[in-house]
């Protein structure tokens, strides 16, 4: 029950044009105790998280909080990758972890997010144990928010999972 609570806290966007896919991630979301926002494009998503679509600077800070944004890759108008270079170009929510989603192995177009600072990349259908590979990017981002000199460049991410994305190193020497 002490997770449960602890979960509820984090708010995670979530943006897919697709209305199942939504409401897959959207009951998936709130299975495991997250609180959840939906939109259905990334400037939906720029729009809810206060940045100006078209400048590279962000607009008047609101006071919405989202602890991670889920996002699908193939979407008319602003693809989840562009949306993932905007949020990272973002003062504001540079910070904030980015999950990619598609119904396509494309290696290329994984590397690609990751190499973008995307956390993770998830294979659709999204399932309940790729939900529960969100916790420890939720948990680095509160630490984060806690100690805002942290560098996030040196940490070892681990996904365990190595099938459906791949782990990075990043300023690490391997023997």
């Amino acid at each position: 029950m002490g997770m449960a609570a602890e979960s509820h806290q984090f708010h995670v966007l979530a943006v897919d044009d697709s209305l199942i896919d939504r409401k897959l991630i959207e009951r998936l979301l709130k299975t495991s105790s997250y609180h959840v926002t939906t939109v259905d494009s990334g400037s939906k998503a720029l729009e809810f998280l206060g940045l100006n679509k078209d400048e590279q600077i962000d607009s008047i800070p609101t006071s919405v909080e989202v602890n991670l944004i889920i996002t699908d890759y193939c979407m008319p108008g602003m693809t989840g990758y562009d949306l993932l270079r905007k949020i990272k170009e973002s003062k504001s929510f540079k910070d904030i972890p980015v999950v990619i989603m598609s119904s396509e192995n494309v290696p290329s177009r994984i590397n690609r997010c990751l190499e973008e600072g995307a956390e993770e990349f998830f294979l659709k259908p999204v399932q309940l144990s790729d939900v529960d590979k969100l916790r420890p990017h939720l948990m680095k981002g509160k630490s984060q928010e806690n100690e805002p000199n942290n560098k996030r460049k040196g940490d070892i991410e681990e996904f365990h999972s190595p099938d459906r994305t791949r782990t990075r190193y990043d300023d690490l020497e391997v023997v």
